[in-house]
């Protein structure tokens, strides 16, 4: 019996020494999917020489003798290091994930292909302007290039899939900007949510839950700038749970520009970190390109051939979310005597239909057929078939300028990247058509501004703010904002502009630019620091993109604490809050205390109306909780019990369930709690997330500071194990000198590298978190000396017979 045990452990103890040399020569093998960043490679498609020049940091700094020949360099760079974020991208655009990862991901695709958006990024790659489809071409034949050069294996993604990427069309290019366009935007989907709430409450109390920020709310732009039935849908859940997470919105960001007269340098300083969700790799890369003609420094987006955010040697640009009111839904009455038809001014018309074939790995393909009215595409189509998502009598359909197939943003994005100064800057921005965004500008002349381009819709007969009736003429759009009449400063007397999406304009512009802006707290921060500001310098707007004061917490609390406690510890919790500083930090209690007290108040006020659908409503607002306890305290009561709660009860009763609950996952001594404990931020690789070991030995977690409502924005899921987990925010941060642009300070929120493998997979999350920054600069002798790899491109003449 010993020997056969013995000889049994010899067994196992081999074959499992096998599969660890097995799983060793695998990990050894995908090493060399990283790739060559040193030495010389020939390549078809180039005209000349180029320098992809890595410094420490694998930041490419790109020389070459042509633009083109530069844009080549750059498709190339960004298949060596983001080729799995790059394939994704494109699928998610063209709706074409479930190919390669199965039914898991069909929603996601029915839903993209509802939209047609690769279908649009075909026309918008077929009606760029010739130099612009002449940088796209080169940039497509620099992936392929990779593509077709690279000996080794690919990302370990591609090899767990065994999956082979196709060669990379323009289309694939534009399409980002299409996938994007539908992510900024989110008043349809709030119209949705309001519809659905129409099923549980009175127009009043909806009104409630959008409080808005009355008239004393901060505005970016001064005065003088230039400026259906609730039945009628039966499966309203049904369409919303077909809406991917994946796609859901995202919309926040900070910026600022000030003059020459309030900075150090006589010149102006501008700001800007872009909110995204987070995701490891990060969304952007940071990269340099420098030819005869054009020189840039900024973010970029592995796939898209231009800097989306960054700096020319003339200029530097910003960008935030707008928020505004760009898309509608709209009530199509089914033709009654024909279902194949709907109902317009003009009679019955059918629908446009077409059948999307997605082919869905290890099992069957599956056919759509997306309908279309003469607004847009049906929505309620994507839940699936009748009792489901379809009703008997009415569909709905979105209408949005990004699903327009005439869209320009491409062309003014490649104009933007060449303007000189603020005429041809505004010139370009008439191109920009969706989304709709708020763009900043500063000049080496000394100029600054900002403009608000993008198609809004001028609408008749509504406002925008509910589905519209599809068969009435009355609530059609007239038109778009004409593109002079659209929200600009140039050079305001002020001496800066900013903007953290909030309100926009004030009541008394001329044109509805949105019915819902942004939270006004960010704003009110920024509007506490720059006009004061004089001999400002980028440290001191690097401060401020870290600045971790929360203008919510400081109007709240007084409200919050508005009771008598009645027991020693809600007395302590009270006595830590009162003496708050308002500052999120990771390392203290009153964060997390606040933000607990928070959650379980929002639950006490809204939960027992809402009912089901609180889940979607549900994530931090201040506005609608000082609403509710100084305006409206109906919403105190608890419906589902007898006598009627007071808002001083309901504040207990949320203090106490917060304490219960910090105690018992933090301990009893409130003073050892720690905002960081639970406010991490969460770089998640989506592909390896849910791969038990290596979703964490790909993703990341790091304590953080900040909250919903800073303008280092740590923004919560709110749901979940971890309510507090931060997982949005500015995943790149960049301050302009245009007195110096060569002291630029960026920043991005991982590594430049997509490859779990490699050495700049996530080497600067540190760095992000602390507010540190990196130079992108320097002559072509000066980047050499201090490189950290050298790869020159040559052309490769093949022999003709």
């Amino acid at each position: 019996m010993k020997r056969r045990t013995r000889i049994i452990l010899y067994c196992t103890g081999g074959l499992f020494g096998l599969a660890v040399l097995a799983a060793v020569l695998v990990v050894l093998w995908l090493r060399g999917s990283l790739p060559t960043t040193a030495g010389t490679v020939e390549l078809a498609g180039l005209t000349g020489k180029v320098d992809i020049i890595r410094d420490a940091d694998g930041v490419p700094h790109i020389f070459a003798d042509t633009d083109a020949d530069a844009l080549f360099a750059l498709g190339y760079a960004h298949a060596q290091d983001r080729l799995w974020q790059m394939e994704t991208m494109r699928r998610v655009g063209a709706g074409r994930l479930s190919e390669i990862t199965g039914p898991d991901t069909l929603r996601i695709d029915r839903f993209v292909r509802t939209f047609g958006l690769y279908r649009l990024a075909e026309r918008q790659a077929a009606a760029l302007d010739g130099p612009a489809r002449q940088l796209a071409d080169a940039y497509a034949k620099g992936v392929n290039a990779y593509l077709a050069s690279h000996d080794g294996p690919l990302p370990p993604e591609f090899f767990l899939l065994g999956h082979r990427p196709e060669a990379w069309r323009v289309a694939d290019s534009m399409v980002w900007a299409r996938v994007m366009a539908l992510q900024l935007s989110k008043n349809w989907r709030t119209e949705l949510l309001r519809l659905r709430l129409a099923k549980r409450l009175t127009p009043d109390q909806i009104e409630d839950l959008w409080p808005g920020d009355g008239p004393d709310g901060p505005v970016s732009l001064p005065p003088d700038a230039k400026a259906p039935a609730k039945a009628a849908l039966r499966h309203l859940d049904g369409i919303w749970a077909a809406l991917p997470d994946a796609l859901a919105p995202v919309d926040a960001s900070n910026a600022w520009v000030l003059d020459g007269s309030r900075t150090a340098t006589g010149k102006p300083i501008l700001a800007n970190d872009p909110h995204l969700g987070f995701t490891k790799p990060i969304l952007w890369y940071l990269a340099r390109i420098e030819t005869p003609t054009l020189s840039l420094t900024g973010a970029t987006v592995p796939g898209v051939p231009l800097l989306v955010l960054g700096h020319n040697n003339h200029i530097a640009w910003g960008m935030t979310t707008t928020g505004g009111d760009v898309e509608d839904l709209y009530l199509e009455r089914i033709d009654p005597a024909d279902p194949n038809r709907y109902l317009t001014p003009d009679g019955p018309r059918p629908f446009k239909t077409r059948v999307e074939r997605i082919v869905v790995k290890d099992a069957e393909a599956v056919e759509l057929t997306v309908r279309e009215t003469r607004h847009g595409p049906v929505i309620s189509d994507i839940a699936g078939s009748a009792g489901n998502g379809h009703d008997d009598t009415h569909v709905l359909a979105v209408a949005a300028p990004s699903l327009r197939a005439d869209d320009r943003t491409a062309n003014a994005l490649f104009a933007i990247n060449r303007a000189k100064n603020w005429e041809e800057f505004a010139a370009a921005t008439r191109d920009f058509h969706s989304p709709q965004q708020n763009l900043f500008y500063a000049d080496t002349g000394g100029g600054i501004g900002m403009i608000t381009p993008g198609r809004v819709p001028v609408r008749r007969g509504h406002d925008g703010g509910k589905p519209a009736n599809g068969e009435d003429s009355g609530h059609d759009w007239n038109g778009f904002i004409a593109p002079d009449a659209v929200p600009s400063a140039h050079n305001p007397p002020a001496g800066f502009v900013m903007n953290a999406n909030n309100r926009l304009v004030g009541a008394d512009n001329p044109h509805r630019l949105a019915g819902d802006w942004d939270a006004p707290f960010r704003a009110e921060r920024l509007l506490e620091i720059l006009p004061d500001a004089r001999g400002h310098t980028m440290a001191d707007s690097a401060a401020l993109q870290m600045d971790i004061l929360s203008t919510a917490a400081r109007r709240l609390m007084p409200r919050l604490a508005d009771f008598k406690p009645e027991t020693e510890r809600q007395e302590a919790a009270l006595s830590m809050l009162r003496a708050w500083d308002f500052r999120m930090r990771r390392d203290r209690p009153e964060p997390l205390l606040y933000a607990t007290w928070l959650h379980d108040i929002m639950r006490a006020l809204a939960a027992d109306e809402l009912g089901p659908l609180f889940r979607d409503y549900s994530r931090p607002r201040p506005r609608f909780i000082l609403h509710a306890l100084t305006t409206r305290p109906r919403w105190c009561d608890d419906i589902n019990t007898g006598p009627a709660e007071t808002c001083p009860q309901i504040l207990r009763a949320a203090l106490d369930k917060t304490l219960d609950r910090l105690a018992k996952d933090h301990g009893s001594d409130m003073a050892a709690w720690q905002w960081g404990a639970r406010h991490r931020a969460y770089f998640a690789n989506r592909f390896f997330a849910a791969i038990p070991l290596l979703g964490d030995f790909a993703s990341t977690k790091i304590e953080t500071d900040g909250g919903d409502h800073t303008v280092n924005r740590g923004q919560t899921v709110w749901r979940g194990d971890n309510r507090h987990s931060h997982t949005h925010g500015a995943g790149y941060r960049a301050v302009y000198d245009l007195g110096n642009l060569a002291e630029s300070r960026f920043m991005i929120g991982t590594g430049q590298s997509g490859n779990p493998f490699s050495p700049h997979y996530g080497d600067l999350t540190g760095r992000w978190r602390d507010g540190k920054h990196l130079t992108i600069a320097g002559s072509r002798n000066a980047v050499r000396a201090r490189a950290g790899g050298i790869l020159t491109l040559l052309p490769k003449f093949e022999m003709r017979p």
